[in-house]
């Protein structure tokens, strides 16, 4: 499996995400664009006609977005947190609350898919340093994770589905 085939796992909210932007641009925003560069079209030369030259670019954009967001799709696996097994342990879309033990902060993150990255929600992906030294552990384990300040101790208090 190529590295861009790899699994693409996401929440039924992030996938639901994925289906809503793509649908915004196909049928929504790419038709608009089309009808404007085809009017644009019918007023002459091409060369100078800024509604026809950005109107060209603007489909180029929404076209390759699009064509990204079917492939996230298609390599899509959904995995629903309420359907977790093992509700004691840190897995895909549980919410974990940290505590720092290096510079005494408390934080919570949500463990999502790399479509689903949003820090300032405290969603980070599953693929992520943190994450991932977190993944299969429960309340009360201390791991070491690489952040941006640098390498960091956490002990695990809190896990929510």
């Amino acid at each position: 499996m190529a590295a861009t085939d790899e699994k693409n796992y996401i929440t039924p909210e992030g996938f639901a995400a994925l289906k809503a932007e793509f649908h915004q641009l196909y049928k929504i925003e790419r038709p608009e664009v089309v009808r404007t560069v085809s009017w644009a079209a019918s007023n002459g030369d091409r060369s100078e006609n800024g509604d026809y030259i950005y109107g060209k670019r603007r489909l180029r954009q929404i076209d390759s977005r699009c064509r990204h967001l079917m492939r996230r799709m298609d390599l899509a696996e959904i995995v629903d947190a309420s359907q977790q097994q093992h509700l004691e342990k840190v897995y895909f879309g549980a919410w974990v609350t940290l505590y720092n033990l290096d510079d005494d902060t408390e934080l919570t993150y949500r463990i999502v898919g790399k479509d689903e990255l949003e820090p300032s929600k405290g969603y980070i992906s599953w693929v992520s340093p943190l994450a991932k030294s977190v993944m299969g552990k429960s309340v009360g384990d201390t791991v070491r994770a690489a952040t941006p300040k640098g390498e960091e101790t956490f002990e695990i208090i809190e896990i929510q589905y």
